[in-house]
């Protein structure tokens, strides 16, 4: 049920309003206060009902604080026992999905997934399940709170002198349209903003926020001449850049440029990272799975001043262990601010990464038989924190099955394209061999 990223799904498929009452059920038995927010997605209100009538049958009161981005949820769970997020994050507005918070700003570990889990699968052999229920004159109550937003902005603000940047930013029509333009702005930017109304059909652009669905940033950085980009997914707990010359900013240079800005004493990132990043951090770096959840846990654990992957999520620890894409917007336009982007990305040594996946069919695992093969490759050093990586002489490959999707995920990286390339199409032919079984 629970992926690397909450409960995620086709919305009134796979998740719909029976299986949010359920793990309001299962929420509410353990928690007697919850914060609730969600997206704006289409079937987001929907989810949110279910899952507020099940915590309050069980005795939790409920404070509602509306669209906000993921983030603000998060930083707003710190007066609450649990704090739930209504996202499908990236995926593509036919998706809904589930997130919940403890008071710290950690998304639920793995040991807190599986008492859930456990408790609504076994249902399964009931007609569904109770949960602690309450008596008629003891049902929670439903609050509202409108602050939220406002306490997330001065959160941020405190952390950021005010700079000079004009800035355009693409909210993709999710919830970072909520918050983000008004911080840079307060901040002292000129912002511009591309899709900036709030819609759950993401009718402009997919929500992932990655270089092919960026064009419209792209060709407006070059136009405004503005000094920087931003870009959010649907809930803004991820940021990508788009530099002054209208160049899409990778989410490994990403991390390395927030890395040299946050990272004194630790760095935490996922096992599919670039060495780039290694080269150019000073400081110690630890390795976790992919997925933001695994990276907290482990910035928490190891007391990391810094964590975060590729894919857009960073963690500062100092304001949450929630990916904080409001902050991190804030930071690329501070740095943006006193050097340019791509003179910092200049110094960075060169490297080639390929990333693809290949969909499979859902219910189907075929994980294990990919891996058995790959351990047959004859590597120098094998990494299985999550999926299998095999370092080469000349570089390495990482086959891993995503978190959140039906997908066989595929990293490469060398020196050179042709090299990466090469390496690449290796893990490739294995991965579509085991997927034709």
């Amino acid at each position: 049920m629970f992926g690397s990223s909450g409960i995620r799904g086709l919305a009134n498929k796979d998740l719909n309003s029976e299986l949010a009452v359920s793990v309001g059920l299962a929420v509410g038995s353990s928690c007697k206060s919850a914060v609730i927010g969600r997206d704006p997605r289409i079937a987001s209100e929907m989810i949110e009902f279910g899952l507020i009538s099940g915590l309050i049958a069980c005795e939790c009161d409920v404070t509602r604080i509306g669209l906000v981005s993921t983030p603000t949820l998060s930083l707003a769970a710190r007066n609450y026992d649990c704090g739930i997020m209504v996202t499908a994050s990236h995926n593509p507005p036919e998706y809904v999905g589930i997130k919940l918070w403890n008071a710290d700003g950690t998304s639920f570990n793995s040991k807190q997934q599986e008492a859930i889990e456990s408790l609504i699968t076994e249902a399964q052999s009931r007609p569904a399940y109770a949960g602690n229920r309450a008596s008629w004159d003891a049902i929670g109550r439903i609050t509202s709170y409108e602050n939220a937003i406002n306490d997330h902005k001065r959160e941020l603000l405190r952390h950021f002198n005010r700079v000079s940047c004009r800035v355009v930013v693409d909210c993709g029509s999710g919830a970072g349209a909520t918050i983000t333009p008004y911080v840079l702005r307060e901040m002292g930017c000129e912002v511009i903003t591309l899709n900036a109304q709030l819609d759950g059909f993401f009718p402009a652009r997919n929500p992932e926020p990655i270089e092919s669905n960026l064009s419209l940033l792209i060709e407006a950085v070059r136009s405004f001449h503005a000094d920087i980009g931003i870009a959010h997914d649907g809930d803004a707990d991820r940021m990508m850049a788009v530099d002054r010359g209208g160049r899409y900013v990778t989410g490994d240079e990403m991390l390395a440029l927030f890395g040299m800005k946050e990272a004194k004493k630790m760095a935490v990132y996922p096992v599919d990272v670039s060495r780039m990043v290694d080269d150019v951090l000073t400081c110690p770096v630890h390795r976790t799975r992919v997925g933001d959840v695994y990276v907290a846990e482990e910035v928490k654990r190891t007391g990391a001043d810094f964590g975060g992957e590729s894919s857009g999520s960073w963690i500062f620890p100092s304001v949450s262990y929630c990916p904080d894409g409001i902050y991190a917007a804030a930071l690329i336009v501070s740095i943006a601010a006193q050097q340019s982007i791509s003179e910092l990305i200049a110094q960075f040594p060169t490297y080639h990464i390929l990333r693809g996946s290949c969909v499979y069919q859902s219910g189907k695992d075929p994980m294990a038989a990919i891996a058995q093969e790959l351990r047959s490759l004859n590597h120098v050093q094998m990494t299985t924190i999550d999926g299998v990586r095999l370092d080469f002489e000349e570089g390495w490959i990482l086959v891993r099955k995503s978190g959140t999707e039906p997908k066989i995920r595929i990293t490469a990286e060398a020196r050179d394209a042709a090299t990466t390339r090469r390496l690449y199409e290796k893990a490739l032919v294995v991965v579509k061999r085991h997927l034709q079984c």
